[in-house]
């Protein structure tokens, strides 16, 4: 079994052996779904400014341009989910969503411009932060959160399909690919903290 599939036990209820100050049960779901909402939401910004690019530059059908719109498909799939629970649950999205919109957008064109391996960086580094971060949330959520946890764990198996498809793509082969990848991580990483908060 790879390291990705490692199975976890999960808690009985969502927020067991939390301490004084802990966030609530409650509020740990409403954090959950309002920032992979908001995940959702970048990375779909984040293809549709690769789009914008590579349409430009690649021919129809090219696997990278076939690549990269599967994966905005499956993003859209992901989003139209976390909508319909923050609707559903009463929840409201993130107060940056607009700083989203713009930022998904910049990053994902940024990345294309410095070529199709550049914008395949993009992404391995973004799912991988995505992957740990699914990972995290499926372990906290009990039993009394099991649909949830189950639409994490679906969605999370479909991040990591991205990032073996931008690796097979060439992505390590990026210009300065550590450099570019650990600074989209780092932003990705702050991106989670703010929009789980705010």
């Amino acid at each position: 079994m790879s390291e990705d599939r490692i199975p976890v036990v999960p808690p009985e209820r969502t927020g067991e052996g939390r301490q004084p100050g802990d966030p609530s049960p409650r509020q740990i779901v409403e954090r959950i779904i309002r920032v992979d909402q908001a995940g959702e939401y970048g990375a779909i910004r984040i293809y549709a400014g690769q789009q914008a690019v590579l349409r430009r530059r690649l021919r129809p059908g090219h696997k990278t341009r076939k690549a990269v719109e599967l994966m905005a498909r499956q993003e859209e799939r992901h989003l139209k989910e976390f909508d319909r629970l923050l609707v559903e649950r009463r929840m409201r999205p993130t107060l940056l969503q607009p700083v989203w919109h713009v930022a998904g957008f910049a990053l994902g064109a940024a990345t294309a411009l410095l070529g199709e391996k550049a914008a395949m960086a993009c992404t391995v580094a973004v799912e991988q932060v995505i992957d740990e971060h699914y990972a995290r949330q499926a372990a906290i959520l009990g039993d009394d959160e099991k649909p949830l946890r189950e639409t994490i764990e679906e969605f999370r198996g479909e991040e990591i399909e991205h990032r073996d498809e931008a690796l097979a793509q060439g992505a390590e082969q990026a210009p300065a690919y550590p450099v570019l990848s650990a600074g989209i991580k780092a932003a990705s990483r702050l991106a989670i903290w703010l929009s789980s908060r705010f």
